[in-house]
């Protein structure tokens, strides 16, 4: 297995916690879109999130990550099994899924050795799903404190690769027959002790942590409260979702 940069076993905990889920429309709508619903591919799956919405519609997922930390905390399923793998080398034979899905991951991989995996793994017909999402929306008062957070405090702490989440994965070569997919809003609610939980899962957040010794959400905790109003006010938030979806 290769090098990689592990921005989130420190908290892979809180990242299981702490995350958006997935809507279900999601999921349906790939395995409508596959050839057939035996066995899927989950990689980079982190927490589990997008294997267990694959799982419902899936006989089989296969649920892979590097970080053994992220599989230790991930969701328990019976249709999922979990390895440790990377993304560029799954523990798969040749055209044996009928669907591949990697959930806010793409841009820590080396894009053109997994073009190549999933192209080999994949059955023919089969459906190659890739997302992510950033920002969210909820209120202007606490968006605007957020918004500070992320560009000035952990700001200079982002890898490299956060510029692709921002741009929306709409640029990168996509080698596969590309599939019309309709936009989609993944939606959680959270009181004011979710959401810090949600902020310390930022990569910017765990590395400025581990370089200055101290927690960066400390720095924006009081306006977090002020706008945010009563600690146990449950919100509403909204991430809009970039996704591409192709098929072999």
């Amino acid at each position: 297995m290769s090098p990689f940069a592990d921005h989130f076993s420190k908290r892979s905990g809180d990242y299981a916690r702490y995350r958006p889920d997935y809507p279900p429309a999601l999921f349906e709508a790939i395995a409508r879109l596959a050839p057939a619903r035996g066995r899927a591919w989950d990689c980079a799956t982190g927490n589990g999130q997008a294997a267990a919405g694959l799982a419902v519609v899936f006989e089989s997922v296969l649920a892979t990550d590097v970080s053994a930390s992220q599989i230790r905390n991930a969701v328990r399923h019976p249709r999922i099994h979990y390895a440790v793998a990377a993304a560029e080398s799954a523990p798969l034979a040749r055209e044996s899924v009928a669907a591949l899905t990697a959930a806010q991951a793409l841009h820590w991989f080396d894009r053109l050795r997994f073009w190549e995996e999933a192209r080999r793994v994949l059955a023919p017909g089969g459906v190659i799903a890739v997302w992510s999402y950033h920002g969210f929306h909820v209120t202007p008062e606490v968006e605007e404190v957020v918004h500070r957070l992320y560009r000035d405090v952990v700001g200079p702490y982002w890898p490299a690769e956060r510029a692709i989440v921002e741009r929306g994965y709409q640029e990168l070569e996509f080698p596969f027959e590309p599939v019309p997919f309709p936009p989609l809003v993944l939606e959680k609610r959270w009181d004011l002790a979710a959401l810090f939980g949600y902020l310390r899962t930022w990569s910017a957040a765990q590395r400025y942590e581990a370089t200055l010794g101290r927690d960066p959400i400390l720095e924006v905790a009081e306006d977090l409260k002020t706008a945010w109003g009563s600690p146990e006010t449950v919100r509403s938030f909204g991430w809009d979702l970039d996704i591409r979806i192709g098929r072999k």
